[in-house]
């Protein structure tokens, strides 16, 4: 038996919230089992089903947020086709590292510097919005890959990771990684120009190596595994210490 459009949307609205509940007992169980409830009612499943189920999904799990998606979309398939409990909960765990991992990778450690630096850019020019731009650059990509991970991985079931591995996300975290790395080199020149460090007396070369070496530093410094956003707070440490 097939769940209902209705429900399915019902399950990916609960998903969005799937880190409300979050404890270090068993990390986001609560919010999987939420999620998964309007699956009960759909299916028809008796008490015993029912408990069953809950019990599967009241389990340890942990996974990137915005990764929760697909693999709830999977993991509602095989309920949908009644599928061994014990294969059901290892698809879970199966997915839970590797999405993780590649959800931390893009989502934290490249997409949200990225964002945050563009806002403290705009800032730093005077513009008022820029902490409601942040969330408007974030939350897109971050949408996209729980609405379009649900659809697919209810869509090809255990093989919902192949769309996953299709987005490339440490990959695409690497070339974010560049981009941010030329953006701290503008940010830094913005900040020692706002700390009073003015370089206009400097000859117009100079100052075209001196923001290329900014540029060329701040990408040695994440190559060397430093966060964005470790830089910019040691860049805007030193500045005041240079301004006092």
């Amino acid at each position: 038996m097939m769940a209902k459009k209705s429900c399915l949307v019902r399950i990916f609205l609960r998903s969005l919230f799937v880190q409300s509940s979050f404890n270090a007992w068993r990390m986001q169980n609560l919010g999987v089992a939420f999620s998964i409830i309007p699956l009960i009612k759909a299916l028809g499943m008796d008490a015993l089903d029912a408990s069953r189920l809950m019990s599967r999904h009241l389990q340890m799990f942990n996974t990137h947020p915005c990764l929760t998606g697909p693999v709830l979309g999977s993991v509602v398939k095989l309920e949908e086709n009644a599928g061994d409990g014990r294969e059901i909960e290892g698809l879970k765990q199966a997915l839970a590292g590797p999405y993780a991992a590649m959800g931390d990778t893009f989502f934290y450690g490249a997409w949200r510097p990225f964002t945050a630096l563009g806002a403290v850019a705009l800032s730093l020019e005077g513009v008022l919005w820029a902490p409601l731009i942040f969330l408007i650059f974030y939350n897109p990509p971050a949408f996209y890959v729980r609405l379009k991970g649900f659809i697919e991985g209810y869509r090809r079931g255990r093989r919902g990771i192949e769309f996953v591995g299709g987005l490339d996300l440490p990959g695409l975290a690497g070339k974010v990684r560049l981009v941010s790395a030329v953006l701290l080199g503008v940010l830094a020149v913005m900040l020692a120009r706002s700390a009073g460090q003015d370089d206009a007396a400097l000859p117009t070369l100079l100052t075209g190596f001196l923001y290329s070496g900014v540029v060329l530093a701040c990408f040695w410094l994440m190559t060397r595994g430093i966060s964005a956003m470790k830089i910019l707070y040691g860049a805007v440490a030193l500045l005041l210490l240079l301004s006092v």
